[in-house]
């Protein structure tokens, strides 16, 4: 098997946003471990590297996000360049088959609704976003179209039929608003028009469900091993008590509770991520010791002032975490830190703050092959 991934796009210099496909895949890894330890080395000098995880060099995504222009009769499902030339990316090696088989119906689609696409130098037209995303082991589908305005959808409810018939996976379909003249990809408002409403990904056989606007990785299988680590370093302490920060749909409580007794608590701002999480602990009967909560770690940092958790979990957005939640976790009452970061700079400040732990344990998932983008989880003890 080859090393290096082709691509026509990056070729013709169409797209770049896989700045590091001119290296092999090794190499690009050798660079992005050498990378990450250089930046963790500031906070320790005594880490355990684990071998870094990595991924398939092509069909990894479970997600594509693509740029809807030209004109209804043939609409561009890609990108458009700083020039707002469009370039169609439909072929990107990047989406598995499957994925990259919906693209084609979904353009007929869009010419049989004469569904006018945006244009960013007018401001005219309706459709500015087609996301298309599967789960890599049923198949299934979810789609989402980006709108200008509501003023389209009668008209996509009316032909939806159609398109759930040419793909028969297609499971759920939503409507997102996005009204303003900006590069922001989606809006506040989500309206869903069939009667599944979320996508399940199956991650180590465990059900994640994700509304249409969950977070989710886009690297399935690097992501199942990410949580598998963090499950053995959970297997191995026992903790009686797990709080789990930033939990998203679950993924990190819902494998720890799979290999500890005690309970576990999930925060997650977002409401609808708390329900999948629920509906999730509830599928596994997990309910009685799992449980979720809509609020902000900083806020149930607050309110849990005189409870006790002996391990908890952090995995925050590319800001990291900030002083506030270092102090509170510096006070709290784990023994034990699991940090998955996104971002490898925030996470070393974030280190730096929270003197009262060591890092121990450090482990490198390739999340975004072709790019110099890490995920680390790492592991720290109370000192």
């Amino acid at each position: 098997m080859s090393n290096q991934l082709n691509c026509h796009y990056y070729d013709q210099a169409i797209c770049r946003s896989c700045t590091q496909l001119s290296l092999d895949y090794p190499q690009q890894c050798q660079q992005k471990q050498a990378s990450v330890e250089a930046i963790l080395s500031q906070c320790s000098n005594e880490i355990s590297w684990l071998p870094m995880v990595t991924s398939s060099i092509a069909g990894f995504r479970n997600k594509a996000k693509m740029v809807v222009s030209g004109h209804w009769q043939a609409p561009i499902l890609g990108l458009l360049d700083r020039q707002f030339q469009a370039h169609d990316l439909v072929n990107c090696p990047l989406y598995p088959a499957e994925l990259q088989a919906t693209f084609e119906p979904i353009r007929s689609w869009i010419q049989e609704l004469k569904l006018m696409p945006y244009d960013v130098i007018k401001r005219q037209g309706e459709l500015k976003y087609v996301i298309v995303s599967i789960d890599e082991h049923t198949k299934a589908l979810m789609c989402r179209f980006v709108l200008r305005s509501t003023q389209a959808i009668a008209k996509i409810q009316q032909y939806l039929p159609a398109l759930m018939e040419t793909l028969p996976n297609l499971d759920v379909v939503s409507v997102n608003i996005q009204p303003l003249p900006a590069a922001i990809v989606e809006g506040e408002q989500e309206i869903l028009l069939t009667e599944k409403k979320v996508l399940t990904h199956w991650l180590n056989e465990l059900p994640l469900y994700c509304h249409p606007r969950s977070f989710f990785q886009t690297n399935s299988q690097v992501a199942a091993q990410l949580y598998a680590q963090a499950q053995a370093w959970i297997a191995d302490c026992q903790p009686s008590q797990l709080w789990d920060l930033f939990c998203g749909v679950g993924g990190f409580a819902l494998h720890a509770a799979q290999v500890m007794q005690g309970k576990v608590t999930g925060i997650e701002i977002n409401a609808d991520a708390i329900e999948s999480a629920q509906r999730s602990a509830h599928h596994l009967g997990l309910s009685d010791r799992l449980h979720f909560r809509a609020l902000t770690a900083d806020d149930f940092a607050h309110t849990a002032i005189d409870a006790a958790a002996d391990c908890i979990i952090v995995n925050p957005p590319r800001r990291g975490i900030g002083a506030q939640l270092c102090q509170f976790l510096n006070h709290s009452t784990a023994t034990q830190l699991i940090y998955s970061s996104c971002n490898p700079e925030s996470l070393a400040e974030d280190l730096k703050r929270l003197h009262q732990f060591k890092l121990i344990q450090a482990r490198v998932f390739d999340m975004f092959p072709h790019t110099q983008h890490a995920e680390v989880l790492v592991l720290l003890v109370r000192r």
